[in-house]
């Protein structure tokens, strides 16, 4: 097999299912739509988006008509050419989800791989921080509907850097300082500021500069007053610190604990093509997985595809880097079957009562197996048992004749007979009584 790229057996695949739909029911309850967009794009649409490294890692090829495509790296960029085409007529501000697999051939690690799911969601077409700060909401609820109770939230805003830049005149090099700043946190401030020299043309005293910004620390309200008199004197670093400050402030009144809420001006987010705003979310049991949901404000990108102005904010769910988490922290339930019920066939004469029984019971909203062939209870029950069903029912010849049939709880191993009627409601009922 490809390195990076993986199978998802059924217990990798169950779990994964259930996270999508926890994560669809959080977008759909602020209102985001889904969409969705082809895996190719002409590769003139993905490169000249989101800086040299990213495009490094796309994988690209000439299709059968000698044109040059590219398999979309995020689901960002093939949003902006999505809205170019569609808001016209669709309007705006323009909510949506989108939940699909992209690939980069990047170095592979814990919770990194070259095939992902991203889980989008975004809103088009409007510059209020009211869309901002609800990025923030989304994630806090999202990260809680998951199971998580600690996590943090950082937040940045890449005007702040934009601030200090234009105070030591090297407004140019913003995007080349942006891509390097970024490695922070995996090579630390001696390489950073190795590379700020070398490949930036910084002097020593830009590299500390823009390190002491990067590596300020404490508490929100103390980390913004130690960034104004950096970025003194530009209206651009001044705006930065503003939108935070009310970016923070409205997230906790609309009750995201202050606990959850981070500022970080070390995070630059690699991407070109932020503008404000950026966001990184890292699991308190477990930050060296690194973020799980990240994104950030993109002003300019679908202006590269049309002249209507459609500035834009947005985050990404990183589903396998999180599902490898959840892995690692042993939250995952290991299933092999999204059944909660199996029902055991061991009389061979009996198999439209069996399946009978099955369909009152899919009718009553349960998920049923029947197993296929007549074999030895002792046999079926096993395979229950390795499957992860929660509950047998078992009944042969004298419980059809009699009317009953055995409803089993495989994880505490207790059994009782209860009714069998024509609609099954007994057993319904015990079997929803065992399943709460």
């Amino acid at each position: 097999m490809l390195k990076g790229f993986r199978d998802d057996p059924p217990e990798l695949m169950i779990p994964r299912e259930r996270l999508i739909e926890a994560i669809r029911r959080v977008y759909r309850s602020y209102g985001y739509a889904p969409i969705d967009t082809p895996a190719l794009e002409y590769l003139e649409i993905l490169t000249g988006k989101a800086g040299e490294e990213s495009e490094k890692q796309l994988y690209k090829f000439q299709d059968q008509g000698g044109r040059w495509v590219g398999l979309r790296f995020d689901l960002t960029v093939p949003f902006a050419r999505f809205a170019a085409q569609y808001i016209p007529e669709a309007g705006v501000p323009f909510k949506r989800y989108h939940l699909a697999k992209v690939w980069r051939g990047e170095n592979t690690a814990r919770g990194r791989y070259r095939e992902f799911m991203q889980c989008d969601f975004d809103v088009i077409g409007t510059r209020s921080l009211a869309a901002d700060v609800e990025i923030v909401l989304v994630i806090h609820d999202l990260l809680r509907a998951l199971g998580f109770a600690e996590f943090s939230i950082r937040l940045n805003n890449r005007k702040l850097l934009t601030g200090l830049l234009e105070r030591l005149n090297l407004a140019d090099r913003a995007a080349a300082v942006l891509r390097v700043l970024d490695k922070l946190g995996k090579v630390g401030p001696q390489a950073v500021a190795e590379e700020l020299q070398a490949a930036v043309n910084l002097d020593p005293g830009q590299s500390r500069e823009i390190l002491r910004l990067a590596e300020l620390s404490g508490a929100n309200a103390e980390i913004l007053r130690q960034v104004e008199p950096l970025v003194a004197g530009s209206a651009v670093g001044a705006e930065g610190v503003a939108d935070l400050t009310r970016v923070l402030d409205a997230a906790r009144a609309a009750g995201v604990p202050e606990a959850c809420l981070q500022l970080d001006v070390s995070i630059a987010r690699g991407l070109d093509y932020y503008t404000g705003t950026v966001y990184e979310t890292y699991l308190t049991a477990l930050p060296g997985i690194g973020s799980v949901c990240s994104g950030g404000r993109y002003d300019n990108l679908a202006g590269l595809f049309t002249s209507q102005e459609l500035p834009g904010v947005g985050a990404s769910l990183g589903l396998d880097r999180l599902l490898a988490a959840m892995q690692e922290l042993k939250m995952l339930e290991q299933v092999g079957t999204p059944a909660e019920v199996f029902i055991a066939y061991f009389d061979a004469d009996r198999l439209p009562e069996y399946l009978r029984l099955a369909a009152a019971l899919r009718r009553a909203g349960l998920a049923v197996e029947v197993y296929p062939e007549p074999k030895k209870l002792g046999q079926q029950l096993k395979y229950a048992d390795r499957r992860g069903h929660r509950v047998a029912l078992i009944a042969g010849a004298k419980e059809f004749d009699n009317h009953t049939c055995q409803v089993k709880d495989l994880q505490k191993k207790e059994q009782r007979d209860v009714p069998l009627e024509s609609d099954a409601r007994s057993i319904v009922a015990a079997v929803k009584e065992i399943l709460k």
